[in-house]
């Protein structure tokens, strides 16, 4: 039990972080080992590209058809575990910095145009209420772990470039918070896990002169993974949001949500302490908006 306890440890400090903060829109993350169970003390540092062709960024309500957008995005993020009440919490940051262009059909009229700058910064606070106590290092290499419930907070501060006279951006301008539970389990070498969330949105007082007001946007994510000997690993994952119809100055736009996204992961060691991550995933459905496909690498380097 002590070896394959040791083997755990060593791979579950390479696959903590996935690209947290870079996709923003409606809650449609992917974000497989949310509620890893690690030692306390732990630190990650990450950086991450991702690239995004389609419909990625714009609010479906805006009267924009045909939209076509490259978005090249890059992040820089920082999680801390360390134990609160004798269980494992984690505190994440992310902030990603956006470069894209694109055209779009307004009024009947084709326009181009470019955003660079940064986008809203996440910070997640989360913690596992069952099955993943607060260890140290030592003690943790004898550790089994079997099922994990999880809960966390993810905020989204609206740091991003904004211009209140322009209908595509990068930022947001409101802030939106992300309560989540979340389930894990392993399976020898599988690890399953499933998470629930509602996000919730303040206003965004200054959209062309108006207010913009968000319904909440519901959100499921699904992860199955297979963990090879030498700490590779290959992951299936799904997530399904749906909501977040959208009000301006008081008239309700037809703009409810009803989205299903599917992709793979590929993640490998190359160093000790460091990995690097690949991930694709495409609209396997998609009703109002939000039709595009990502490629994404993460190098992410760990330690105590």
């Amino acid at each position: 039990m002590v070896r394959i306890s040791f083997w755990l440890l060593k791979w579950q400090f390479s696959v903590l972080v996935f690209f947290f903060g870079l996709f923003t829109s409606f809650g449609q993350d992917l974000e497989p080992r949310a509620y890893a169970n690690v030692p306390k003390g732990l630190n990650v540092i990450a950086a991450g590209y991702v690239f995004m062709n389609g419909n990625v960024l714009t609010d479906p309500s805006l009267p924009i058809k045909d939209f076509t957008l490259q978005s090249h995005n890059v992040a820089v993020n920082y999680i801390k575990t360390f134990g609160l009440a004798d269980k494992l919490a984690r505190i994440q940051v992310g902030l990603p910095f956006t470069f894209m262009d694109g055209s779009a059909v307004i009024s009947d009229q084709l326009v181009t145009g470019s955003r660079t700058g940064f986008a809203d910064m996440k910070v997640r606070f989360g913690i596992n209420l069952l099955g993943s106590p607060a260890l140290d290092k030592s003690e943790f290499r004898s550790f089994e772990q079997k099922t994990i419930l999880g809960v966390s907070l993810v905020t989204s501060i609206p740091t991003g470039r904004y211009y209140g006279d322009k209908q595509v951006n990068i930022g947001t301008n409101r802030w939106a918070f992300k309560p989540e539970i979340g389930v894990s389990k392993r399976f020898a070498h599988v690890y399953a896990e499933a998470y629930g969330g509602v996000w919730f949105y303040t206003d965004n007082n200054d959209y062309l002169g108006r207010k913009l007001e968000q319904k909440p946007t519901y959100s499921l994510q699904g992860h199955a993974s297979y963990y090879f000997k030498n700490q590779m690993w290959v992951g299936f994952n799904t997530t399904w949001f749906f909501g977040g119809r959208t009000i301006t100055d008081g008239v309700s736009d037809d703009s409810q949500i009803d989205n299903w996204r599917v992709g793979g992961t590929f993640s490998t060691p190359i160093a000790k302490g460091q990995s690097i991550r690949f991930q694709y995933h495409v609209g396997a459905y998609t009703n109002n908006g939000l039709n595009y496909y990502a490629l994404s690498a993460v190098y992410q380097y760990s330690f105590f």
